[in-house]
């Protein structure tokens, strides 16, 4: 597994997705799959089967979450500037053509969420943004094409 990066309040939030998954799905699955059992006979029995489905899957959920804690490495963000862009920014970008901005909060692959604009490391706009200041223009090629966005602010 590679080594994901994330702040204190992405590993925070792992953690406890990890506790809730532990403590109180498992035990839900497992009473499920107690009572399908108490039904007979289990080779026809689709709610024991359906049980057993969710107990892998959601045994395979908590070993991933486990495995990415283990690899994560902990974001020093008073060590953060904003003299270009980097992992942890907030950048104000205008696209050229049609003149709309948008700003982004640059975030490891663990903590992206479309919904609050966080967009991962790894996506084609941040690829492109990372390293460049304030003023530049920059050509970053995406799926519709290639599009040029200005950095207009660049905070932490």
């Amino acid at each position: 597994m590679a080594i994901s990066y994330m702040t204190k309040e992405g590993y925070k939030k792992k953690m406890e997705e990890i506790a809730y998954l532990e403590n109180v799905k498992r035990p839900e699955i497992s009473r499920a799959i107690a009572e399908a059992r108490d039904k007979g006979d289990l080779s026809e029995n689709a709610e024991y089967d359906a049980a057993k489905e969710a107990q892998g899957m959601l045994e395979m959920k908590i070993a991933q979450l486990k495995d990415l804690v283990a690899n994560a490495r902990i974001i020093d963000e008073s060590k953060l500037t904003a003299d270009e862009v980097q992992l942890m920014s907030i950048v104000t970008i205008k696209n050229v053509k049609t003149g709309a901005t948008q700003k982004y909060t640059i975030v490891a692959d663990s903590e992206a969420n479309l919904r609050e604009m966080k967009i991962s490391t790894s996506t084609p706009i941040a690829k492109g943004l990372m390293g460049h200041k304030v003023g530049d223009v920059v050509e970053i090629k995406v799926p519709a094409g290639v599009m040029q966005f200005e950095i207009l602010e660049i905070a932490i």
